[in-house]
């Protein structure tokens, strides 16, 4: 480690910094996070990759050829929830793609950093008949990024249920995305994973906030200004379809067949990853 060390992060707009302003600039849980992986004298290039609305089809063929060209000791890939956004959600693609995406950078040697998040419509508290189709999207791609990190060997980070994640505090005005305070907490809860396998040696990010968090307030300005254009925009690509999810949800509801659906969400995640590994096993059975 006495030449330095390079971290690439590749993403969304949660690894972007989105939700932790410095200046006139996103900072975020990863640039908090690269501080703290070498010791005192040793350098750590941090080049961050991330870009706001990132699904995994850019992260494949956008990001990664940048970041496997930088040769990095560390790289964390945290995407996917903007895929459970659009219309044309399709959990055998995303699975393909994590896959490529998590092969070529442990090939290299890299250490991979993933992590499972929560789910969009209980953070913007959606009513049920909304909110369940969203949420049963976000734990399909939950369950593809828990198994291809078991597969590829990766640091993973149960982000998704833990207690922070209920505490508004640790959020930002637009109830999306972490506050200086989420993104603090996600630092420290990789540094700690690292720390555990002998890879982060520097100080671990502190916890102590730099600013306040956001007033209720704030969070409600937002939702009345640049929230309605988020909204908006996601609306026309995702909304006709969410209504009509939201209609079948309702109809199984009244027929008491809902665990149906959730049924159904399951047998595509395991029919996504056994169709990679009857790509990669041509041969098996």
């Amino acid at each position: 480690m006495s030449g330095g060390l390079r971290f690439v992060a590749l993403g969304d707009s949660l690894t972007e910094g989105v939700g932790d302003p410095v200046g006139d600039t996103w900072r975020g849980w990863a640039a908090l996070l690269a501080a703290g992986l070498a010791p005192d004298g040793v350098p750590v290039e941090f080049h961050n990759l991330a870009v706001s609305g990132a699904q995994t089809h850019d992260v494949l063929d956008r990001q990664l050829p940048a970041a496997l060209a930088l040769r990095p000791d560390v790289a964390s890939v945290v995407v996917g929830v903007n895929d459970t956004l659009r219309r044309t959600f399709d959990i055998h693609a995303v699975a393909a793609r994590l896959d490529q995406v998590y092969a070529a950078v442990t090939e290299q040697g890299a250490v991979l950093l993933t992590a499972c998040l929560p789910d969009p419509g209980a953070m913007l508290g959606l009513p049920g008949l909304l909110g369940h189709p969203l949420a049963r999207r976000q734990q399909a791609v939950n369950s593809v990024v828990h198994a291809l990190s078991d597969r590829y060997g990766a640091v993973h980070l149960h982000a998704a249920e833990e207690a922070w994640v209920a505490d508004r505090a640790m959020w930002s005005a637009d109830r999306l995305h972490p506050g200086e305070r989420g993104h603090r907490v996600l630092a420290a809860r990789f540094h700690t994973l690292l720390a555990a396998e002998g890879r982060a040696h520097g100080t671990p990010p502190s916890p102590r906030p730099e600013r306040p968090a956001p007033t209720r307030s704030a969070s409600l300005w937002w939702l009345a200004t640049a929230g309605t254009g988020w909204v908006a925009r996601r609306c026309t690509d995702l909304l006709p379809q969410l209504l009509a999810l939201a209609a079948d949800e309702l109809r199984h509801q009244a027929r008491g067949t809902s665990a149906r659906l959730d049924r159904r969400a399951s047998s595509a995640v395991v029919s996504a990853l056994a169709a990679l590994t009857a790509v990669e096993r041509p041969d098996a059975a």
